[in-house]
């Protein structure tokens, strides 16, 4: 009820209010209009005067730059006396008497030697009665592929850690002992491994 009582009231209104603005726009057109005066115009003029030179006058006063007098030749010296002497020294080559014996300078021999040692792990099963420091002597042979057998421990300071050390021998590697171009045995190797036991 009440949006029909808007609508009844508001279009009325809404045409009385369109049809004012409408009469007053056309009031406001039909009605004299004033034009401000012409004002004077300005008038700017942008070209600039270009003076023309002279050019004869401009060659008249141009001066090319005086350049200094080389210097002059050294004087040439032509007297004989004075030119160093070319003859050199002459010296005999000086005759050592001794009979040494050179030889070829390389030995293909050589023992043993250590290519790739992994260190190793200490055991959880040793560590609550072992030393900050321990070290265990193991001895093995090298084949001549370069491979560590029969390890052993020998001496060590904490008995536990024998078979630690011994594992990691296992994985050495070595260049093989070479005796006239052989690979050979090599027998009795000593090695002492040291255990250090990290502090947390």
């Amino acid at each position: 009820m009440g949006s029909l009582l808007r609508l009844i009231v508001g279009i009325p209104g809404a045409i009385v209010v369109t049809s004012g603005l409408f009469l007053f726009m056309a009031a406001m057109i039909q009605g004299p209009t004033r034009l401000n005066e012409e004002e004077d115009a300005i008038n700017i003029n942008i070209t600039a005067q270009i003076d023309d030179t002279d050019i004869n006058n401009a060659n008249r006063e141009f001066k090319r730059p005086t350049l200094d007098a080389p210097p002059p030749p050294p004087p040439a010296v032509n007297d004989p006396s004075n030119r160093p002497a070319l003859n050199g020294v002459a010296a005999a080559i000086p005759e050592i008497n001794a009979n040494l014996s050179i030889g070829s300078g390389f030995n293909p021999d050589r023992d043993a030697q250590p290519l790739v040692r992994i260190p190793p792990q200490y055991p959880e099963r040793c560590m609550n009665r072992a030393k900050a420091t321990e070290t265990v002597l193991v001895q093995f042979d090298v084949t001549p592929d370069g491979q560590t057998t029969n390890i052993e421990a020998i001496d060590s300071s904490n008995s536990c850690l024998n078979r630690a050390a011994i594992r990691s021998v296992e994985r050495w590697k070595y260049q093989p002992k070479i005796v006239d171009n052989e690979a050979q045995w090599r027998r009795g190797v000593q090695t002492a491994i040291t255990f250090n036991l990290a502090e947390d």
